[in-house]
């Protein structure tokens, strides 16, 4: 097993028992390189080790303001052009990380898992940019590069409204970290308006206090109806949220493992039939050799 790992069930003191458990943990992580399914759930942990500060702590506080509070609607409403200029802040730190060795690692899995899917909560890009394919990846929180109105559906991408050449009436002029960032839309001031309805547009996020986007909880839903999982993996999440260990357990239902990749203790950890009590970008790599080279 790998170093690092604690698991939740023994078969007892006896060494040839135990030796079984293993060989059966073994074969079921050995199917995932085959036809196998895999869950692989993210969150903020993971993106802060590219540097991404959190909502949680003293570390993610901006100009002395709790981010937990600006990303609200009530927040929004209040002042448009503060919440604006720290979602730029935060699209350029995002343009300046890059992906790490978990981001990697799970891109890796992917391409030798029969169907992954991953669920991050977290709104960068960073996934993508270590290769993960679209396909294979729900945003559950939505996309800090995608800007919607906030009266009608109107929404664009930062590139797709440079490309459109509406960058003065819709105040989305920018591009996607992978083609490197706009010089207009750092320095942007000015509140963005809809192209369409010329309400004030906003980040294509979830705040707190909104509903999760339908399509994205969907494909979600749609994965786990197929059939449980052989392997689910949460890593870097505080696991807050209801629906994360729903889904997490859900996945698992059928005998298939669910590890737990975070140093402290969630509300998954006691469901977890192992836990690695380490960062993601560290544990998450050998991990996925030992699970792609059993």
């Amino acid at each position: 097993m790998v170093a690092g790992i604690e698991g939740r069930s023994q078969l007892g003191p006896c060494a040839f028992a135990t030796a079984l458990h293993r060989d059966h943990e073994k074969d079921r992580l050995g199917k995932v390189t085959d036809a196998g399914r895999v869950l692989v759930i993210t969150g903020a942990g993971v993106s802060a080790e590219s540097g991404i500060p959190t909502f949680r702590g003293e570390d993610g506080y901006w100009r002395n303001l709790d981010p937990a509070k600006l990303a609200t609607p009530e927040a929004f409403a209040r002042d448009p052009k503060l919440v604006w200029e720290w979602y730029r802040e935060r699209r350029q730190c995002i343009r300046n990380a890059q992906p790490n060795a978990a981001h990697a690692a799970i891109a890796k899995l992917a391409q030798r898992a029969g169907d992954l899917l991953l669920v991050t909560q977290n709104v960068d890009d960073l996934h993508a940019r270590a290769g993960l394919p679209k396909e294979k990846m729900v945003q559950i929180h939505g996309d800090i590069f995608l800007s919607r109105c906030s009266r009608c559906d109107w929404r664009a991408e930062l590139c797709d409204a440079e490309e459109r050449g509406t960058r003065n009436n819709s105040g989305l002029a920018g591009a996607r970290p992978s083609t490197g960032p706009n010089e207009h839309e750092i320095q942007q001031t000015d509140l963005p308006y809809c192209a369409r309805c010329h309400a004030l547009m906003r980040p294509g996020v979830v705040w707190f206090g909104e509903q999760l986007p339908w399509d994205e909880v969907r494909r979600v839903e749609d994965y786990l109806g197929r059939g449980a999982c052989d392997l689910v993996i949460v890593a870097g999440t505080t696991a807050t949220f209801g629906y994360i260990i729903d889904w997490a357990l859900r996945a698992s239902t059928d005998g298939g493992q669910l590890i737990e990749v975070n140093p402290d203790e969630t509300p998954v950890s006691t469901f977890a039939t192992q836990r690695i009590h380490e960062p993601a970008a560290i544990a998450l790599p050998r991990l996925i050799d030992q699970i792609c080279n059993p």
